[in-house]
């Protein structure tokens, strides 16, 4: 069982075979499916120029999605404070707070959302990267635009994204709840969230360290079935690995077919193991594991599969078999 809410995050995965478009209708289906379930959020991630991942502005899903939905939270996983002027994001994620009270999450991070440089340059209209003092400002000035300058009612909830301590230090000097890429930094975890914990310094978005740990969960009937479901995801990482980022997002077929290395099959194996994938009893098992290691508040899943149908039930099983009623979070 696991004591924690459970929330998902949407990485938007174009298949191999299919239009940018089909995967923009499947996140509607995604979205009113989860609000279903009961799962606690839904965020939606930023990326850019990429043949995996679809540019699908956030700000333009949650407004979407929160008006298909009833109850799930929805917002950003997250938006990338170099690409957005700090006014422009308090007034987007301002405006939708006021329209959906309560429901309206806005999760700020750091990376540029592609591995392209000339996208990187065309998204800050040529200039280069954000520098640490840079994006703290540019942080700390959206906060203060959506008390100070939009402040139509309701605000939306801030989250800051980290993925190393440096990050976890701006959440605790801010005073803001700590959302962390396990799924992509599962070493920097443990450090990162300890100094949070240490420095956190109270504010008026959070009074006490607050702490959701997205973790990648593959979640199937039997364990082969679960293999092969990840499979396409793994095709993704090893070119990664190779420092290839034009990596279409294959079917598990076209994925079982693939020469992986044996460095690439360490390398894979070494990450899988912070992970949770297999059995309904498998995943809630190392889920369990890793929300107590980390001390975590929350744990958000990502399901990189091919197919809606088998993406959706890996989130149905784990809700299935995770949460005791008296542990389901209570809904906003």
């Amino acid at each position: 069982m696991i004591d924690v809410p459970l929330s998902a995050l949407e990485v938007a995965m174009v298949q191999t075979g299919t239009r940018a478009v089909d995967t923009l209708r499947d996140t509607t289906a995604f979205a009113q499916r989860l609000d279903a379930l009961g799962y606690l959020r839904l965020w939606y991630a930023e990326h850019h120029h990429s043949p995996a991942i679809g540019a699908f502005p956030p700000v333009v899903l949650t407004a979407h999605a929160a008006a298909s939905t009833s109850a799930i939270r929805l917002g950003s996983g997250g938006v990338l404070a170099p690409n957005h002027a700090p006014i422009m994001l308090a007034e987007q994620f301002g405006t939708l707070a006021a329209l959906h009270p309560d429901r309206i999450d806005l999760g700020i991070g750091r990376g540029p959302g592609t591995f392209d440089e000339s996208t990187a340059r065309a998204l800050r209209r040529g200039a280069g990267p954000t520098t640490d003092e840079e994006y703290r400002d540019d942080v700390a000035s959206t906060l203060r635009l959506l008390v100070e300058e939009v402040a139509l009612g309701p605000l939306p909830e801030p989250w800051l994204l980290a993925s190393s301590t440096a990050g976890a230090q701006l959440a605790a000097e801010l005073g803001l709840p700590i959302a962390f890429a396990h799924h992509i930094r599962p070493d920097n975890t443990q450090a990162a969230l300890g100094h949070y914990r240490a420095h956190f310094s109270p504010s008026r978005w959070c009074a006490s360290p607050r702490v959701l740990v997205c973790v990648e969960a593959i979640c199937a009937e039997t364990e082969e079935e679960a293999r092969r479901l990840a499979g396409p995801m793994n095709v993704v990482k090893a070119g990664l690995l190779k420092g290839h980022s034009e990596v279409p997002f294959p079917s598990p077929s076209e994925a079982a077919a693939h020469p992986f290395t044996a460095e690439e099959r360490a390398g894979l194996a070494a990450f899988g193991a912070h992970q949770a994938y297999g059995t309904p009893e498998t995943v809630v098992g190392r889920l369990a594991e890793v929300a107590e290691a980390t001390g975590a508040d929350e744990l958000m899943l990502v399901t990189p599969v091919y197919e809606l149908a088998a993406r959706l039930r890996s989130y149905e099983l784990v809700k299935e078999h995770a949460t005791r009623p008296s542990a389901a979070a209570p809904r906003p």
